[in-house]
């Protein structure tokens, strides 16, 4: 069995309250509920306890981070809560420094993660359609994926030693009314995640 961290980072506000993304995150600790893993949620709109979500990180095989897509990145409170826990993290039980040495300051940078055990998967919201992503006739995003869009949070896991599975996405979410299909492809994500856990 693996422990799930379920973390939901929607921050509301008056046109988005954040009902898909609730209804995402108890969704996905159904799925896992169900299949005997310890299940953990935290929202980060709300109050959290600090050394509780360090423990929580420790705690976790898999932390999924369920949010919209917000200005292009993180919901301003999702990204407190990975600057406040993962630098408090920084102590040595997240990470040991960032990995260099003082004979070799210039090498290994970013190696120092202790959360080579852990796995990470992003699950996002967007009111972008599909079809801006990996097309380079899109003006937008010029061909970027999603993944590529939001590399700062990869590269902030890697950083800490964990390794990603494949990230979800509902498109459209405001125009398109495809709620009963993105479920459906959550499941059928969800499940392919499970057998990579080998959970």
């Amino acid at each position: 069995m693996t422990n799930i961290l379920l973390i939901n980072g929607h921050q509301p506000f008056p046109t988005s309250p954040g009902k898909l993304n609730a209804a995402l995150t108890a969704f996905a600790a159904d799925f896992f509920a169900a299949r005997d893993c310890p299940v953990r949620c935290v929202e980060t709109k709300s109050a959290w306890d600090l050394e509780t979500e360090i423990g929580n990180q420790l705690w976790a095989g898999l932390i999924i981070v369920q949010f919209p897509l917000n200005s292009m990145g993180l919901p301003w409170s999702l990204k407190r809560y990975f600057d406040e826990v993962y630098t408090a993290g920084m102590d040595g039980r997240l990470a040991k420094g960032d990995g260099r040495s003082r004979s070799d300051p210039g090498r290994q940078y970013g190696s120092g993660g202790r959360m080579q055990d852990t796995r990470y998967m992003l699950s996002v919201t967007s009111n972008a359609p599909q079809t801006a992503f990996g097309d380079a006739r899109q003006t937008l995003f010029s061909g970027r994926s999603i993944d590529d869009l939001l590399s700062p949070v990869h590269i902030n896991f890697a950083f800490f030693g964990a390794s990603a599975c494949p990230t979800f996405a509902a498109y459209d979410v405001s125009k398109g009314g495809r709620t009963a299909e993105d479920f459906r492809r959550y499941e059928y994500h969800l499940l392919a995640v499970y057998d990579l856990l080998g959970a």
